[in-house]
């Protein structure tokens, strides 16, 4: 088993790796930058030491004798130790030496190839280039006579290795403060991560890691709403059956519990540091069930963790069960309607009619391609399917125009929109389409379901009646029901906005009275419900 690295090794470790990466490349930026600021300074100092030789008349004149060397050799050479340059080279149009400081070299062609710009354009400029003593920066000016014309260039370098010895040299002395300053990073570090591990009360990090996913992974998985908060009566956990529950959002975390939940008694119990058990309470227009415990560290009540039991679940279940029963019907509709047909076939056949039972069957199976080849080659989803092929027989027996939009597309759907969900939306919205057109001459009901994009939306149209305008914003009201007729009614539309909120989705309506009703639903496809902590 690998050994984990402890927190004092970890923090010592980026302390000295962030000093060292910092001083590298503090270094090589003032490296850089000194270097060309050198290189600046002392190609600036052979341009004017070239410059001065350039004008002096002892060497100008120099020029007018037969063995010029012998004047200028003597004035370049006292210069050149004085600058402290590498080679002061004086040289006439030819480029033929009359001054080095290597004698044995004068009366030879000056190296380089780099005079081009003195000797023809007589320009004084710097130049970078390896002579016969090495890579050298040279400073180079033309030389002219009282007439005005070139007679001659003098050359003043500088050894790139000198200049690169220079830089070094005063970067060491940067890098020897780096040092006291690492050193002084250490002793800092040590005493951080002391102070540091007496907070987390000595755990490590890949322990208190552990402990957090262990405690997020039991957040997520218990199906009773967790809130705690802590001395002051701020929430500190809320995990997300707590959130779904309740109706909560992230935003709640932090606030005071009275200001987010006034009547959860929770800071009775901060007060009295006495446990609460199996309170029956109604919190945001729900019953639940409340367990109270205080949270201890030592004799001191620092806080206190709730849990919550949801009554109405057992509502929600027969909800279910309600809309299963009706995907049964519209099953036992569908065979019915399939049923009578085929006595109709087995009494053609028996009158021997054989030609009309044929056609029966043409008409059939070519209804049949129609109504069921976009289903199933375009919707994937085995329960979808089940539930359109429900209510297309449904829709059969009462003699509606059930269409499925050939645009339709839905891959299988997430785990997270469960069966009973499906069911739930889908069964209540179809019904209620089945509904609206039963009384119109003629009935038609579209379905359309996508999941192009982040969501899945599915769509159902009917051409019926429509819904009054100032009706529009009350039919998601729990109770409240456009139908006549007394029973059950008013709670559909109503269970489907709740698990479609409860899926982070969103229900939209559009009515014309007279031309119809289009409910379209929208479904992410990805679980975006985060978990408290």
């Amino acid at each position: 088993m690998t050994r984990k690295m402890s927190l004092q090794t970890k923090i010592l470790t980026l302390i000295v790796s962030l000093i060292l990466f910092v001083t590298a490349l503090l270094t090589a930026i003032n490296s850089y930058i000194e270097y060309n600021q050198t290189k600046e300074y002392i190609g600036d100092r052979a341009l004017n030491v070239a410059t001065t030789i350039s004008f002096m008349p002892e060497v100008i004149e120099a020029f007018e004798t037969k063995n010029p060397s012998e004047i200028i050799q003597p004035i370049a050479e006292r210069i050149r130790e004085k600058i402290g340059a590498e080679f002061i080279v004086v040289g006439n149009t030819e480029s033929i030496r009359y001054s080095h400081p290597q004698p044995y070299k004068i009366g030879r062609k000056m190296v380089g190839g780099d005079n081009d710009l003195a000797l023809i354009h007589g320009q004084y400029y710097k130049s970078e280039a390896v002579g016969s003593l090495g890579p050298s920066l040279r400073g180079k000016a033309p030389i002219f006579n009282d007439e005005g014309e070139i007679i001659g260039i003098v050359s003043v370098g500088f050894m790139q290795e000198d200049i690169r010895d220079m830089v070094v040299s005063r970067v060491l002395k940067i890098s020897s403060i780096s040092l006291f300053v690492l050193g002084l990073g250490v002793v800092g570090g040590i005493f951080l991560t002391r102070s540091i591990r007496n907070d987390i009360m000595g755990l490590e990090p890949h322990e208190i890691a552990s402990l957090y996913r262990d405690r997020k992974a039991v957040l997520r998985s218990i199906k009773e709403g967790i809130i705690a908060i802590d001395q002051d009566g701020r929430i500190t956990i809320m995990n997300h059956s707590a959130r779904k529950m309740l109706g909560l959002t992230e935003d709640a975390k932090h606030k005071h519990i009275e200001e987010v939940l006034p009547n959860t008694k929770m800071y009775e119990v901060l007060k009295s540091g006495n446990p609460d058990m199996d309170d029956e309470i109604v919190l945001r227009n729900k019953v639940v069930i409340v367990n109270r415990t205080p949270i201890f560290e030592g004799d001191e009540v620092v806080g206190v963790v709730a849990s919550f039991r949801d009554k109405t679940e057992i509502q929600e279940m027969l909800n279910t069960l309600s809309e299963v029963k009706n995907y049964s019907e519209d099953l036992r509709a569908q065979t019915h309607e399939y049923t009578n047909k085929l006595y109709i076939l087995s009494g053609l056949l028996q009158l021997g009619r054989y030609k009309e039972a044929i056609e029966l069957i043409q008409e059939e199976s070519e209804q049949h391609n129609i109504q069921t080849k976009t289903l199933f080659e375009n919707i994937e989803d085995q329960t979808v399917q089940a539930i359109i092929l429900g209510k297309i027989g449904k829709a059969s027996e009462k003699k509606i125009a059930f269409t499925i939009d050939e645009n339709s597309s839905l891959a299988p759907l997430p785990d997270h929109i469960t069966i009973s969900k499906i069911i739930t939306i889908l069964g209540n919205l179809l019904d209620n389409a089945i509904d609206a057109v039963s009384q119109q001459k003629d009935k038609r009901v579209t379905f359309f379901a996508t999941d192009i994009g982040h969501d899945i939306i599915f769509e159902i149209s009917d051409n019926g009646k429509g819904i009054p305008k100032d009706l529009l914003d009350k039919i998601f009201e729990r109770g409240f029901s456009t139908k006549k007729s007394s029973g059950n009614h008013g709670y559909g539309l109503s269970n489907v906005q709740e698990i479609v909120e409860e899926l982070n989705g969103s229900i939209e309506v559009q009515s014309q009275e007279g031309e119809g009703t289009v409910f379209t639903v929208y479904l992410p496809k990805q679980d975006e419900v985060g978990e408290g902590s």
